[in-house]
């Protein structure tokens, strides 16, 4: 029955064509698939809350954290997390600082290893020990940055269409904090939309795709647009220079990947350095390289989906993801 209920509130908050609203900070007035906590604690010398979703299932089942992209929170699981309650597992679903409903600081340091860290703490928070980690796009980069400090927590790592998979700084040329602020101040709810049709569905959009843009195209009409691009900044910095791809061999917990094949994503693509040839975001590729360097890895592709193939296809996506928690 709460499965169902959850399913209901799911589908009246997130209609194909929805309204565009100006958003606070923290995503006020947004409605998440599942009550939404707060993890209160602090961090470079700052307090800061960390918002998650719980979902408790079977005692016997282990618990799965969902790690989320750069252009999304924790919202987007929904589906997924639906369906691991439905199977009896336990979700966490955090939203990482700087995203989400999660405070967005005016200054901070931004590294893959804090992030891991904040993670870790809230999983003390709520007495959680080991967990399946599964990271999508930039949560790919943090759950294998999670996986490799802490392997004894880390019971399986699956890797949804993860960014790393290539080092962006062998092909882009390096942007300051600052530009990418700038470039972050100047976008427009057109832009984010064409950006994300271009590269995560290969151009092949549907309207109820917007629905998952509408916290980035709210904030830019909030009155915290500017604190909210400045950690959009300090976050593509992280992305650009903490590589993971180099650090594939060391993974000591079995990994899992999942690719959609029509996945062209590659962040700083536009600013790819002079005379470089290298074709950046071929997935139909990185996939099978990613493999061959991780140990104990197996790869399943989706051919024919793109960037975000739980959104696109979920009964594609599910049976796939199914086997590889249990195999």
């Amino acid at each position: 029955m709460r499965f169902f209920f959850a399913i209901i509130a799911l589908l009246l908050t997130f209609p194909a064509h929805a309204e565009v609203k100006a958003y606070d900070a923290m995503l006020d007035g947004y409605t998440y698939p599942f009550h939404v906590r707060h993890f209160s604690f602090e961090s470079q010398r700052q307090p800061l809350k960390m918002a998650y979703m719980r979902i408790r299932g079977d005692d016997a089942k282990p618990t799965v954290l969902l790690l989320h992209g750069k252009n999304f929170g924790g919202a987007y699981w929904g589906d997924t997390a639906m369906q691991l309650s439905q199977k009896g597992y336990n979700v966490v679903i955090p939203d990482q600082i700087g995203f989400g409903k999660s405070s967005k600081p005016a200054h901070y340091q931004f590294s893959f290893p804090q992030l891991v860290n904040n993670t870790t703490a809230l999983l003390d928070e709520l007495q959680v020990g080991k967990v399946i980690v599964v990271g999508h796009s930039m949560g790919g980069m943090l759950a294998t940055r999670f996986a490799l400090m802490h392997p004894e927590r880390t019971a399986k790592l699956i890797l949804i269409n993860p960014i790393g998979l290539e080092d962006y700084l062998s092909h882009v040329a390096y942007r300051d904090a600052q530009d990418w602020y700038a470039s972050e101040l100047k976008q427009t709810p057109e832009a984010i939309v064409e950006y994300q049709k271009k590269y995560y569905y290969d151009n092949q959009w549907k309207p109820e795709y917007e629905q998952w843009t509408l916290p980035l195209q709210g904030w830019l009409l909030g009155k915290d647009k500017e604190r909210v691009a400045w950690n959009a900044a300090l976050t593509y910095d992280m992305i650009f220079s903490e590589p993971v791809v180099q650090d594939f061999p060391l993974l000591k917990v079995p990994t899992r990947l999942i690719i959609g094949t029509r996945d062209r994503t590659a962040p700083g693509q536009a600013f790819q350095k002079d005379r470089d040839t290298y074709e950046m975001g071929r997935y139909d590729r990185l996939g099978d390289e990613a493999a061959k360097q991780i140990p104990n890895a197996k790869l399943r592709t989706l051919d024919g989906l793109g960037h975000v193939p739980q959104l696109e296809n979920f009964d594609a996506f599910w049976p796939v993801f199914e086997a590889f928690l249990t195999d």
